[in-house]
């Protein structure tokens, strides 16, 4: 089945059902897509300073009320506990499970955070001829580092997309409209610039080969407060598993810059 052009409600249900259960690149593109990140109200203070502080690295779309699962501003008939194919569960900056859905984890009072994934603008980049691959991007942890807030700081980590070299400026310019999704590209060209020191070894994702008419482009990606749960190691964190997103009711084009 082609999931591309379907809602974001009806992506939801396929979640929640079984039914789509790997990563959303190719999933209802016409939405906008978000990462997850679930902690104790006790920290949400602070994470919400460290969204402020960082947001080409997270640009909250939304906060949920303290307990609430559900985001009734993005997305009333939606629920964070089961309308994500993928969870990863920290506990003390270790990851200690993998889940299909966080009933059992939830509790009363979580918080969770919606932060726009770039997944997002790829249906525009191909509206401008630039092909995107139907899978996880190449997914890198720099040496670029967040601004510090409150318990939080650590590396921003970066998604890679492979762009032909006569489309670079063109890339720029499209994603730069989409501020709320991580917006212009943090870096382009040599990889090493940025720490990575092997783009064949992506941190999280999938390797995408890069051609000799080719450059890697690096947007800043929600990803980073997996890489910050390393470092911090909160009591308990959840996230979304990279690639596998939540689709809220938001219409991309009603979130970008004109």
């Amino acid at each position: 089945m082609d999931y591309e052009n379907i809602s974001a409600e009806e992506a939801r249900r396929l979640v929640r059902e079984g039914i789509i259960t790997g990563d959303t690149v190719a999933v209802a593109k016409k939405y906008v897509q978000t990462n997850l990140v679930v902690l104790k109200k006790n920290l949400a203070y602070d994470f919400l300073l460290f969204c402020q502080r960082n947001p080409h690295a997270c640009p909250l779309i939304e906060a949920t009320d303290i307990g609430s699962p559900i985001p009734r501003i993005s997305t009333p008939t939606g629920d964070i506990r089961t309308d994500l194919p993928g969870y990863r569960i920290w506990r003390n900056g270790e990851l200690v499970d993998k889940v299909d859905n966080i009933t059992k984890y939830w509790q009363d009072d979580m918080v969770a955070f919606l932060i726009g994934c770039s997944f997002t603008f790829e249906r525009s980049l191909e509206m401008n001829g630039i092909l995107m691959n139907k899978s996880t991007p190449s997914i890198y942890i720099t040496n670029v580092q967040c601004i510090k807030a409150g318990v939080f700081e650590g590396p921003i980590v970066a998604s890679s997309r492979i762009i032909k070299k006569n489309k670079v400026v063109r890339a720029v310019q499209v994603t730069t409209r989409y501020n709320a999704t991580h917006g212009a590209p943090l870096h382009v060209g040599d990889p090493n610039d940025i720490g990575i020191a092997d783009v064949t070894k992506p941190d999280f994702g999938n390797y995408h080969p890069i051609g000799e008419d080719e450059v890697p482009i690096f947007w800043a990606c929600g990803v980073t407060p997996q890489a910050v749960a390393i470092k911090v190691k909160p009591e308990i964190m959840i996230t979304h598993e990279p690639g596998y997103m939540f689709i809220t009711d938001i219409v991309a084009e009603q979130i970008t810059i004109l």
